[in-house]
């Protein structure tokens, strides 16, 4: 799913963990419940406060804000899985189990990580489900870090989560929130409203449902069917009536600019993409999660933001 992976894998979903196979996660990490990182406590200000994202581009995030008062495990973290798909391991749910903050996507996009949290119960452990944070429930767009207003709800709330969980160190995670939104993402936050002042209103057409939850930021005219978009992102088959409302847009030139997550690129994603180029039309990529790996969730955002800037500029100009 990254710059290095092939470029013509196709997502299909396929059960994300089966009832015994839970079971058998669950019983693992039973005896895990208790674990914290070493010198951890819930309620002191010298203490490592043990976090669990399903996903880095959550688990970057968790990091940046709680600093050396954290320690992050991002289960998601390399740009090869697809969290759709993940089937979790032992080593998962004993992670779990310990962790005194679990960050969960939701929206049914992680439900493995649900499952994990919810067999493995613990009184000490706070569960961050960011779905049910922004109001979004299963069916909805699962893609939130890709909703800059929903990525602020989230950076709240874990600053919420880590001065609940320690108390002590209140003022720390203070100062770690304001540093995280007027520093460390200014650029990303830049980015966005540069955009959308320049270019709002531009007719663009993009692969699938992550991009609908940028658009709107970016002040952008999404005029790909929205089914098109959620068969392409859950691993549906799109209708043929769709497929050639896009064809149209594209050899008509009815949008300026296709955005395609380059992670999940079905042969109807790609011949959109050939058609594209053909047409004269720019082509800007997008992907799932952190790219390259290692990644910081702004360096990984404002790398694409910039170079849909630019697909932009070239647009405008032809």
């Amino acid at each position: 799913m990254s710059s290095t992976s092939s470029p013509g894998r196709a997502r299909r979903r396929r059960p994300l963990v089966a009832s015994a196979g839970l079971a058998v996660l669950a019983a693992a990490a039973l005896s895990a419940c208790s674990t914290t990182a070493p010198g951890a406590s819930s309620s002191g200000g010298s203490g490592v406060i043990t976090v669990v994202a399903a996903e880095n581009f959550w688990g970057s995030l968790a990091q940046q804000l709680g600093g050396s008062h954290v320690k992050v495990t991002s289960i998601i973290n390399n740009p090869d899985s697809d969290p759709h798909d993940y089937e979790p391991t032992a080593a998962d749910g004993r992670d779990i189990a310990g962790a005194k903050l679990a960050i969960v996507n939701g929206v049914g996009y992680d439900a493995w990580a649900t499952k994990l949290a919810e067999a493995n119960p613990s009184s000490s452990r706070t569960t961050l489900t960011v779905g049910d944070l922004v109001g979004a429930k299963d069916g909805d767009n699962p893609h939130r870090w890709y909703n800059p207003d929903n990525v602020r709800q989230v950076i709240d709330q874990i600053t919420a989560d880590y001065k609940k969980i320690d108390p002590a160190d209140a003022s720390f995670f203070t100062t770690q929130h304001d540093t995280v939104i007027n520093q460390n993402l200014k650029a990303y936050f830049d980015a966005i409203a540069s955009i959308k002042a320049t270019y709002s209103g531009t007719p663009v057409g993009a692969s699938e449902s992550i991009f609908a939850m940028l658009s709107p930021a970016l002040g952008l005219n999404l005029l790909t069917p929205p089914a098109f978009l959620t068969d392409i992102s859950e691993g549906g088959d799109p209708s043929a009536q769709d497929k050639a409302t896009i064809d149209h847009q594209i050899k008509s030139k009815q949008i300026k600019l296709y955005v395609y997550n380059s992670q999940n690129a079905t042969p109807d994603v790609q011949a959109q993409v050939n058609e594209a180029k053909a047409a004269g039309i720019p082509v800007s990529t997008i992907t799932e999660t952190l790219t390259p790996a290692g990644a910081s969730f702004q360096d990984w955002q404002v790398a694409q933001l910039n170079a849909l800037r630019q697909a932009l500029a070239q647009a405008s100009a032809s």
